[in-house]
């Protein structure tokens, strides 16, 4: 790539993947006001259908976000009724979240969103696999992982 190109905005990974996350993100936005979450909370009642009862340190984690960041998204989980946030026994500076039955029934609705993702995206099944390894690879690259 001669020089003078090497700064066009088309020619930057980093604004692929920035506008492909937006262009992802604004994808989701209509099946996920049909089942009433926005994609923040899409994202940790992901994390909570696959293990329930996790302490909020760990959706940090999981989700490469500070705690902080992620309480009022909680909140509003917890208003909604989806999720219940408990202090810890031994010490109360853990929280732990834990889906209501409520929560745990919006599973099946997730699967429809899931769908319309895959549907919407007209990939295959493989290729999708595919292209989200390679990024979870270059995510820990950049993670020094």
């Amino acid at each position: 790539m001669k020089d003078s190109e090497r700064l066009l905005l088309d020619n930057q990974l980093c604004f692929a993947l920035y506008s492909t996350s937006l262009a992802m993100t604004q994808l989701y936005k209509e099946p996920l006001d049909a089942i009433g979450l926005t994609y923040p909370q899409y994202t940790i009642m992901l994390i909570l259908w696959e293990k329930d009862g996790v302490s909020l340190k760990e959706i940090g984690g999981r989700l490469g976000q500070k705690s902080g960041s992620l309480t009022p998204v909680l909140k509003r989980l917890e208003a909604d009724g989806l999720v219940v946030r408990a202090r810890g026994i031994e010490d109360d500076r853990t929280l732990t979240i834990r889906l209501t039955d409520k929560g745990k029934a919006l599973k099946e609705e997730a699967l429809k969103v899931n769908s319309c993702i895959v549907e919407s995206c007209n990939f295959s099944p493989e290729d999708i696999h595919t292209l989200k390894d390679q990024l979870v690879s270059l995510r820990k690259k950049i993670l020094g992982n």
